[in-house]
C-alpha cells in the first residue's frame, strides 16, 4: 500500500512540473514578438507545433491519470503511456545533443525550458523504471505509438511549406535541404523505435518475472485448511 502511494505521488508530481512548465511557456511564448506570427494567441496556438510541447502534454496527461489510479491497463492506456514515455526521453535527447546552445534565455524562459526539457523527462523516466506499471506495454502499444511521431512530421512538413515556420532548424528544407531533413527524420524515427522496442521488451521481461514469483509464492504458501488440521492434531496429543 505505502509503495501504491509513493508511486501515485510521483506520478503527481511529474504531472505537476508538466504543468508548471506549460503555465511558464505560454505567457513567455505570448509575448516574444518578431516572429513569424504577429499575435499573443498565434504565437500561443503555435505552440502545439513543437515535440516537445506535445509529449509533455502526453506525460502530463499519462502521469495525471496514474495519479489518479484510472489509467487502467487497456491498449489504449499503453498506448498513451509509451508514447508519453519515448517522446519526452527523445525531447530530452534531441534537446541536449542538437538544441540545447541555439536559444539564449532569460528569466521565466530559464525556468520553462527547464521544468519542459530536463525535469520532465527525467521525473518520466525515473517514474517509468522505479514503478511502472509493469504489464501495461505491449508490441501492439508499439505499433499504434509511431503514428506519433509520424503524424507530428507529416503535419510539420505539410504546415511548414504552407506558411514558411518550421519548429526546429532539423526539420526545416531551408537549412537542411530535403535530403537532409530526411536523413534526420530516419535518425529520430530509429532512435524512437529502438527505445519503445526496448520499453516494451523491459516492461514485458519484468512482467513475466513478477507473474513467476508470485506463482512461486502461491505454491509455497501454506494451505490454510492443513495448517488448522495439524494445530488440531497436535492439539490432540
Amino acid at each position: 500500500m505505502q509503495a501504491s502511494n509513493i508511486a501515485r505521488a510521483w506520478f503527481g508530481a511529474t504531472a505537476l512540473v508538466v504543468i508548471a512548465g506549460l503555465a511558464a511557456q505560454i505567457p513567455v511564448s505570448a509575448g516574444t514578438t518578431g516572429g513569424t506570427f504577429q499575435t499573443p494567441a498565434g504565437r500561443v496556438a503555435n505552440l502545439l507545433a513543437f515535440f516537445t510541447i506535445d509529449s509533455n502534454i502526453l506525460v502530463g496527461v499519462g502521469s495525471l491519470l496514474l495519479a489518479l489510479g484510472v489509467a487502467g491497463r487497456s491498449t489504449l492506456a499503453g498506448v498513451l503511456r509509451l508514447t508519453g514515455l519515448i517522446g519526452i526521453t527523445v525531447t530530452g535527447v534531441v534537446f541536449q545533443v542538437a538544441l540545447a546552445d541555439l536559444y539564449e534565455l532569460h528569466g521565466w524562459a530559464v525556468f520553462a525550458d527547464t521544468m519542459l526539457h530536463k525535469v520532465s523527462p527525467l521525473m518520466c523516466v525515473a517514474g517509468w523504471l522505479l514503478f511502472g506499471p509493469r504489464g501495461q506495454l505491449s508490441w501492439r502499444a508499439l505499433w499504434w505509438s509511431l503514428l506519433y511521431p509520424l503524424g507530428w512530421l507529416a503535419v510539420t512538413l505539410v504546415r511548414g511549406v504552407m506558411i514558411g515556420f518550421y519548429p526546429y532548424p532539423f526539420v526545416d528544407p531551408g537549412i537542411n535541404g530535403y535530403g537532409g531533413v530526411a536523413f534526420n527524420c530516419v535518425l529520430i524515427g530509429v532512435l524512437f523505435t529502438g527505445l519503445a522496442a526496448a520499453a516494451v521488451g523491459f516492461d514485458r521481461t519484468f512482467t513475466r518475472r513478477d507473474e513467476r514469483d508470485e506463482l512461486l509464492d502461491d505454491e509455497l504458501a501454506p494451505d490454510p485448511a492443513e495448517s488448522v488440521e495439524r494445530v488440531r492434531d497436535a492439539g490432540a496429543h
